[in-house]
């Protein structure tokens, strides 16, 4: 998605809603929201959030906008917080400024309520609706016991401001899971909150989302809706997305075995479930997916080998190790994904260098006393952040997990790409791959012939 200069909506108390429009698709589609409060200027800066609003504006006009006191849109006059209502007049002032008769509206998180407010009172500009990790109230009561119990979502709330002698505490675990582990990912989250929202911003919009009560309306949202939610959303609990299914008329519900809050961070094809349900159709996504030959090693025996040394000593052990192996994969143009704790998984573009990397990835670790196993297959695998995912690499662990120490194991299909390279390969037969259908021929490294 190539960068926007913005555009600023107008609204009637004179402030300024800051927005974009991408994309030539046939509708157009209001994101009312990214999950976050992070201004949608910052989407450029992480290629998993500009793949999935290229999704969108794959099949639409794509309309984003910064809601007031975030980004680039005018701070909050006087801390007047902004609810469902202001939400709702944010997304309407949009569409007039944009000169969009109706759009499908997609409301995540706190943005939800504002969406369906907007559905209920102006249908005549919602062509659909599409609900992500959202909910039609918070708070838990008598008559809603499905909410968060008030005093949480208190401290939650007052966890924004700035605390002189407290550990920061990130909201990752919640908000993100699958890349909570992720160091490069967690601190350009951390600045891309603070530019969003300052800490008073952040803490009257958390205030106004806990204020929220739109259940009155879910009877009257008479357009197509789709509620998408993560099943293992720790944020805002798949209780509330299957109550606003229950209760809004015809509504779709589609649960996604994920726990991710924020859609366009997580594994789960939300943007492919909406593409379906406002087109009928699904187009595959293939920008994030290439050809790799993935690597696994681990040390073998390393419970034992712990035991034996204790605690400190194999830290050491560890790190040396660790030092080592990166090593050789920098010097056969590889690249290290993560480390595994007793291992590694990295990737390279050539399966030749890659059984050479695995070979001196070995030979490196016997050096300091270490007897490492390796397993390796090329296939396609799919980037997610600094981390990769995909059937390949599944199989790839599995071939690993089949190795003796000091063993190099390859599937059939690296050994029949490194052919002509001088690499000598020995038969180890045929096996199943725990979780992959069919049997796998494997073979062992040898020398180069």
């Amino acid at each position: 998605m190539a960068a926007v200069h913005p555009g600023y909506a107008q609204l009637a108390d004179g402030s300024f809603v800051a927005y974009t429009a991408v994309g030539s698709g046939p509708f157009d589609v209001l994101e009312m929201s990214n999950g976050t409060l992070f201004s949608f200027a910052a989407a450029d800066e992480q290629e998993i959030w500009r793949r999935y609003e290229d999704r969108l504006a794959s099949f639409s006009r794509l309309l984003r906008f910064d809601p007031r006191g975030v980004g680039l849109s005018d701070p909050l006059v006087g801390f007047d917080v902004p609810g469902a209502q202001r939400w709702a007049d944010d997304g309407l002032a949009v569409l007039d400024a944009a000169g969009s008769e109706s759009a499908a509206l997609v409301g995540t998180a706190f943005a939800g309520a504002g969406a369906v407010l907007l559905a209920a009172t102006q249908p005549e500009r919602v062509r659909a609706l599409v609900l992500v990790n959202a909910f039609a109230h918070m708070t838990r009561s008598d008559d809603y016991p499905i909410g968060v119990p008030a005093a949480v979502l208190e401290r939650f709330r007052d966890s924004t401001m700035p605390s002189d002698g407290e550990p920061e505490t990130s909201d990752m675990p919640m908000m993100v899971p699958s890349m909570a582990d992720n160091a490069s990912f967690a601190a350009w989250w951390r600045a891309a909150g603070q530019r969003g929202a300052s800490p008073a911003s952040a803490r009257a919009m958390i205030s106004s989302s806990i204020a929220v009560d739109v259940r009155a309306l879910l009877s009257e949202v008479r357009v197509p809706t789709l509620v998408l939610h993560a099943r293992d959303n720790g944020f805002v609990r798949a209780d509330h997305g299957r109550y606003l299914a229950e209760h809004i008329p015809g509504a779709v519900y589609r649960e996604l075995p994920v726990g991710d809050h924020v859609p366009w961070a997580s594994p789960g094809d939300f943007a492919g479930e909406i593409e379906e349900f406002l087109t009928g159709t699904r187009q595959a996504d293939f920008s994030n997916r290439v050809l790799a030959t993935v690597v696994f090693t681990d040390i073998a025996d390393s419970t034992s080998q712990a035991v034996a040394a204790g605690d400190q000593a194999w830290r050491a052990v560890l790190d040396q190790h660790d030092r080592l192996v990166e090593r050789q994969i920098v010097r056969f143009g590889g690249r290290l994904v993560k480390t595994t704790g007793d291992g590694i998984l990295a990737t390279f573009d050539s399966p030749a260098r890659a059984v050479q990397a695995a070979q001196a990835m070995r030979d490196a670790a016997q050096q300091i006393g270490v007897t490492v196993r390796a397993g390796m297959h090329t296939g396609e695998i799919e980037r997610r952040g600094d981390d990769v995912a995909g059937i390949a690499v599944h199989t790839a662990a599995r071939v690993c997990a089949l190795a003796a120490g000091g063993e190099i194991l390859v599937s059939s299909t690296v050994r029949d790409l490194v052919a002509g390279s001088g690499l000598a390969f020995r038969d180890r037969g045929e096996h199943e791959l725990k979780g992959l259908p069919g049997t796998w021929r494997v073979f062992a490294t040898d020398e180069p012939a």
